[in-house]
């Protein structure tokens, strides 16, 4: 079911929003040459304890997944792309580390991820986080009321067509609220025109994520993480707004 936040409602939903931005940008300062995956997790899990937040991940356990997730982050990094479980991994000079995080605050759900490199980058990876980027600049600035759920996943893949990559739409952006997940799915490709009609008071998640040369994916033997079925290393970027009269409200916006 799709539900409308009335205005008071959006404003109760921006603590969780900065909370979150918060939290991806000490996960950003953190990520560095020699720095285990659990121990991002674990400086994750203290900020929500020292906020008084709750975990959107740690019980997670949808169909696609093995078991409950059991950590409070997500890290994929290189050739994983999405839902990548921490696990007893330093990061080495030129990973491609993506990290999403997803917290309650309050009861009100905000969901964010970015891409990073660690150390020494290469060029083409550097390349492909530009373009996930623009790729969710794009998304969100079609995510305006009167457009459709369209014209949001045809700016996305755009962008990404336009660089020569292909998209997957397995998994994509989702209705956020009490809850980490909801309606509507928001695919990264699709027709302009088509779907919901947004309106003011929705509340999405866009997150387009892409692969170097491929879109199919596989899940780890974890259970979880989901990686490229060619070896090619993915990026991910993902923003909660809330569609306004004036246009999108950026929740996880990071300073």
């Amino acid at each position: 079911m799709i539900e409308l936040r009335t205005p008071t409602q959006i404003e109760q939903m921006k603590p969780a929003g900065r909370f979150v931005a918060d939290v991806l940008t000490a996960l950003k300062d953190k990520a560095d040459v020699g720095v285990n995956l659990l121990e991002l997790d674990e400086l994750a899990h203290q900020m929500i304890k020292d906020r008084g937040a709750e975990s959107c991940y740690i019980d997670y356990h949808p169909s696609f997944g093995a078991m409950p997730f059991g950590k409070v982050l997500c890290t994929s990094v290189n050739d994983a792309v999405l839902h990548g479980l921490p696990f007893d991994y330093r990061l080495q000079d030129g990973d491609l580390l993506s990290v999403d995080f997803a917290a309650s605050v309050d009861g009100w759900v905000s969901d964010s991820a970015l891409s990073v490199v660690v150390g020494t980058p290469r060029q083409e990876d550097l390349d492909l986080i530009e373009t996930t980027t623009r790729a969710l600049e794009a998304g969100i600035g079609a995510a305006q009321a009167g457009n459709r759920i369209g014209d949001i996943s045809a700016a996305i893949a755009a962008v990404a067509h336009g660089k020569g990559l292909t998209v997957n739409t397995q998994f994509g952006g989702h209705g956020v609220g009490r809850t980490m997940h909801g309606d509507p799915h928001v695919p990264n490709d699709g027709r302009a025109g088509r779907g919901f009609k947004l309106q003011p008071g929705l509340v999405i998640a866009i997150e387009p994520w892409f692969l170097h040369t491929t879109d199919e994916i596989y899940t780890d033997a974890d259970g979880w993480t989901l990686r490229s079925a060619d070896g090619s290393r993915g990026a991910h970027m993902e923003h909660t707004i809330a569609i306004t009269a004036g246009g999108p409200l950026v929740l996880t916006a990071r300073d």
